[in-house]
């Protein structure tokens, strides 16, 4: 089902290209929470850093005279969002009381890491969401009175173990997010910087150096491998230049780019953005270095029409080339992170058992 939420600039975007985000769910539910205790509203409309927003209300219902409660449902746009047809519910209380409280509930995470947005021992509901929230009560509650407002996601404890959540620090549930109000596609710089959450927790615990891996499979391999922390461990995910970028911006030190071969090697050849849609290189890469490496001509071409990089590691152990060829790509690696980033690099280029192919690493191994 298509979303009836309205957008700025309607005539030009579309509801499938574009989606509210838990931060404006979470404020239109409380608005519809409070308008409920007089009416049953539809749809409300709130302010956003993008201009004013109409969003379609799920239910409203007034439990008592100073108790409404009200749902919105985060519609599906284009995009692969676990959040998607998420339902959050707000319940507000009236009270005799100065301003507007916030409150998390069922669903909604704790903070329990600093770095991030929202201080220990608060719900994970960044600023923009609580600016949007309280703005969207405030021309709206009784003269003389003030109110509590309570956030909760039915389900969000589950669906918070498949988003970078726990190893943030933020338990119990999802975070109430948003810096504009609008939710776009997961190319956008909203969700590239939920990758970054991961460096300011680690900076913020005091460490200097990190370990950066593409995704589980790297994270798994680093964990069994090196003797690291969980919070020094960083997924990338595709965007390798962009998390780079940001670790040296803010004071890390030391980086290791650890991996499976199939993502890391990407790297050797200028490849920042390691999605596969946007550039492979993998078997020319390992061809050149096998060349470079002593290769003769026929295992370079069986190693150009190989189909997977384990293929193409299985035609280099056969010829006993395995670590000069890695050895190799990795001084090629460091060589154009250095060029990028003023940060020490070291490289670790695992197959998928977590057994190391490259030994010029300068990091210690426990197995």
């Amino acid at each position: 089902m298509e979303g009836k939420h309205s957008f700025p600039d309607q005539d030009s975007i579309t509801g499938k290209q574009y989606g509210i985000t838990t931060g404006s769910a979470a404020a239109a539910a409380a608005r519809a929470a409070l308008l409920s205790l007089k009416e049953h509203p539809d749809q409300v409309k709130i302010k956003t850093p993008m201009g004013e927003l109409e969003i379609e209300v799920e239910s409203s219902n007034k439990l008592t005279d100073t108790h409404g409660r009200a749902s919105v449902i985060k519609r599906p746009y284009n995009d692969p969002d676990v959040t998607k047809n998420l339902e959050i519910v707000a319940d507000i209380y009236i009270k005799d009381i100065t301003g507007i409280t916030l409150k998390g509930g069922e669903g909604v995470g704790m903070v329990t890491k600093p770095g991030l947005q929202v201080p220990v021992g608060q719900p994970a509901i960044n600023p923009v969401p609580q600016m949007m929230i309280k703005s969207s009560l405030q021309n709206a509650i009784p003269p003389g009175k003030g109110a509590e407002v309570i956030i909760s996601i039915p389900g969000g404890a589950e669906l918070a173990q498949k988003t970078l959540n726990p190893r943030l620090g933020v338990v119990g549930g999802i975070s109430i997010l948003g810096t504009t109000g609008i939710a776009r596609s997961m190319n956008s710089e909203s969700y590239k910087k939920s990758f970054k959450c991961q460096i300011d927790v680690a900076v913020a615990e005091g460490y200097k150096e990190l370990v950066f891996v593409p995704g589980n499979i790297g994270e798994r391999i680093a964990r069994e491998i090196l003797d690291v922390d969980r919070d020094q461990v960083i997924q990338m995910g595709n965007f390798v230049g962009y998390m780079l970028s940001e670790a040296s911006q803010s004071g890390v030190q030391d980086i290791v780019l650890l991996g499976h071969a199939g993502k890391i090697i990407k790297l050797a050849a200028g490849i920042f953005n390691t999605k596969h849609s946007i550039a492979d290189g993998r078997r020319e890469i390992i061809a050149a270095h096998a060349a470079l490496s002593g290769a003769d001509k026929d295992v370079v071409r069986n190693i150009f029409e190989s189909n997977t990089t384990e293929d193409m590691i299985d035609i280099l152990d056969n010829e006993n080339l395995v670590k000069a060829v890695f050895n190799s790509i990795a001084l090629a690696i460091k060589d154009r992170c250095q060029e990028r980033y003023d940060m020490k690099f070291d490289v670790v280029i695992a197959k998928m058992d977590g057994s190391v192919l490259n030994s010029n690493h300068l990091i210690k191994l426990i197995s």
